[in-house]
């Protein structure tokens, strides 16, 4: 899991938060408004809500970001967020403690460097089916 992700904000513009997921090589940015996780902005997101609508890309974050966000508890297994993961079609999930603050975020990435290839592949392949 990456600990102590980049955030976001609801009134951060898109250009802005592009910039941002392209300098620090993201695919994914908590959206957060005072201490709560509001949404997340992904590339897949600007993608087709924006380029794909063809809007201004100085609008806000919060006109196009996912919301609600599903999250994973870190107290959990790894074997329960993956397969989070896998149900929902995900490629990253949210990770926050038990009082639902942000800690962090697991990428498909981080699951092939805990565990097998054959698993990662197995939800790779679940994520991908839909």
């Amino acid at each position: 899991m990456s600990r102590d992700p980049q955030v976001a904000k609801p009134s951060d513009t898109i250009a802005a938060v592009a910039r941002r997921m392209s300098e620090i090589d993201s695919g994914l940015l908590p959206v957060v408004e005072g201490d709560e996780i509001v949404g997340v902005i992904t590339d897949r997101d600007i993608v087709i809500r924006v380029v794909g609508e063809d809007r201004d890309s100085e609008i806000c974050v919060s006109e196009v970001m996912t919301s609600p966000v599903v999250t994973c508890v870190e107290s959990e297994s790894l074997k329960v967020a993956t397969k989070k993961m896998a149900e929902l079609q995900m490629r990253r999930m949210v990770i926050v403690d038990g009082a639902g603050m942000l800690v962090g975020i697991l990428s498909l990435g981080d699951v092939a460097r805990e565990d097998s290839a054959r698993k990662v592949g197995h939800t790779l392949e679940e994520i991908s089916e839909g």
